[in-house]
């Protein structure tokens, strides 16, 4: 990641000059705010790699090409990319999605299929509807977000109370992410901000929202000796492809010890395979 200069270094004074304006009823930056993207970035993605695994149960509301589906998913995750997800109903699973980072499963319960491939975004997107890497799917359940490689970032504090960065690349996508900070964090130096992760938005060289997500509702749950702030609210949303994903966390566990073979699993009696196409 590089400094800014040129338009980008522009967009940042205009961003400061307008956070120090006066009046307008504007939220006061902190007393040291972050100048620095880079260390603003790498503070979150330092703190958000902590968490190393999670169990957790949602309800998850989503909208797509099958119409809107909403229930109860029970989750493990783990670094860098093993995932699993059990779809519920008041008589046990519907559909259970497992990946190991490499090899994809799932079983459709209902229906009696079993369909097992490569781990893609298009087979990730089969129950939580989010076509992203399983290593991306893992860093927003997180609290965490994919962040554009080697692209130039600029940081500036928006009027409303929020950091508010922009990252270029240099194929022409865009991202831009918004972190909030505790009112109690406002005297605190850079490297003493607990930052919250608001939004994360990727465009295309064209301007097009890729993904939008918003974290929100966030409260601390208890890690070792410490607690750390977790979004109990992530809304995942692709316009362009009418997908729109809503993950409430009703429960989570940080760092759980995790049973073997959670991220694997095998066909049942009886089941039709199937091989599950990434296109």
């Amino acid at each position: 990641m590089r400094f800014p200069s040129g338009r980008d270094a522009s967009w940042l004074i205009a961003c400061w000059l307008v956070a120090l304006g006066a009046g307008c009823g504007s939220v006061p930056r902190p007393a040291q705010p972050f100048t620095s993207a880079r260390d603003a970035l790498s503070l979150y993605t330092l703190t958000r790699a902590q968490v190393r695994a999670m169990r957790a149960e949602a309800r998850v509301d989503q909208r797509g090409d099958e119409g809107r589906i909403k229930g109860t998913v029970l989750m493990l995750v783990m670094r860098p990319g093993r995932v699993r997800f059990d779809a519920m109903t008041q008589f046990g699973p519907a559909a259970i999605l497992t990946s190991d980072g490499e090899r994809f499963a799932y079983s459709d319960l209902r229906k009696q299929r079993y369909l097992e491939g490569d781990t893609c975004p298009a087979n990730i997107a089969r129950l939580l509807n989010v076509p992203m890497t399983v290593e991306q799917t893992t860093e927003l359940l997180l609290g965490g977000t994919p962040v554009l490689p080697d692209a130039r970032a600029a940081i500036g504090w928006h009027p409303d109370g929020y950091y508010h960065v922009r990252v270029r690349a240099g194929d022409g996508r865009r991202q831009e992410l918004d972190f909030a900070i505790d009112e109690s964090d406002r005297d605190q130096p850079p490297s003493r901000q607990a930052l919250r992760l608001r939004r994360s938005e990727v465009y295309d060289a064209k301007g097009r929202t890729v993904w939008r997500i918003h974290y929100d509702d966030y409260r601390p749950v208890a890690r070792g000796t410490y607690r750390l702030a977790m979004p109990f609210e992530v809304h995942v949303e692709q316009p362009s492809a009418g997908r729109d994903t809503l993950i409430r966390f009703k429960e989570i566990t940080l760092d759980p010890s995790m049973p073997a073979g959670a991220f694997e699993q095998e066909p049942r009696g009886g089941m039709e395979i199937e091989e599950a196409s990434c296109e």
